[in-house]
C-alpha cells in the first residue's frame, strides 16, 4: 500500500507543479501586462486549488503509512533532525508543503473578494508565486527525478 500511495503522490506532484506554474505565470503575465481577469483565470486558479488539495490529502495518507514515521518513537526528534534525509521527509517536506497549500487556499479565497481585475490577478500572483517557491524548495529532487 505504501508503494502505491508513494507512486501516486510522486506522479500527482507533476500535475500540481505543472498547473501551479501555469496559474502563477498566467497571473504574473496578466498582472504586469495590465490584462483583464477572465473566467479562464478563475478556472485555472480553481483547478490549482483542487489539485493541490488532492496532493495534500495523498501526502498526509502517505505520511501516516510511511515506515519512517516509526522513527519518532524509535529515535526521537533529536536524531531525526540530525539526519538530513529523515528531516526532509518527516519534517521539512510536509510542513513547508502544508504552508504552500495554505497559501494557495488563502490566495484563492482572497482573490474572489477583490472587485477589480488588477487586484484579483495581483493577489493570485503573490500567493501562488510564494507557494510555488515553497513547493520547489522542498521537493526531494534526487529521489523525484532519479
Amino acid at each position: 500500500m505504501y508503494d502505491t500511495i508513494q507512486t501516486l503522490h510522486s506522479y500527482w506532484a507533476y500535475l500540481v507543479l505543472l498547473i501551479l506554474v501555469l496559474a502563477t505565470f498566467n497571473a504574473l503575465f496578466k498582472t504586469f501586462g495590465d490584462k483583464e481577469y477572465e473566467a479562464k483565470d478563475f478556472r485555472i486558479s480553481l483547478f490549482t486549488l483542487i489539485v493541490s488539495h488532492i496532493q495534500l490529502l495523498i501526502g498526509l495518507i502517505l505520511y501516516f503509512v510511511s515506515p519512517r514515521l516509526s522513527l519518532f518513537s524509535e529515535s526521537g526528534m533529536g536524531e531525526i533532525m540530525k539526519d538530513s534525509v529523515n528531516r526532509l521527509y518527516l519534517v521539512e517536506h510536509p510542513l513547508v508543503n502544508i504552508i504552500a497549500v495554505a497559501l494557495i487556499t488563502i490566495g484563492y479565497s482572497k482573490h474572489k473578494k477583490k472587485l477589480t481585475s488588477k487586484a484579483k490577478l495581483k493577489t493570485i500572483s503573490i500567493f501562488y508565486t510564494i507557494a510555488l517557491v515553497l513547493f520547489l524548495s522542498r521537493i526531494p529532487w534526487g529521489t523525484w527525478m532519479g
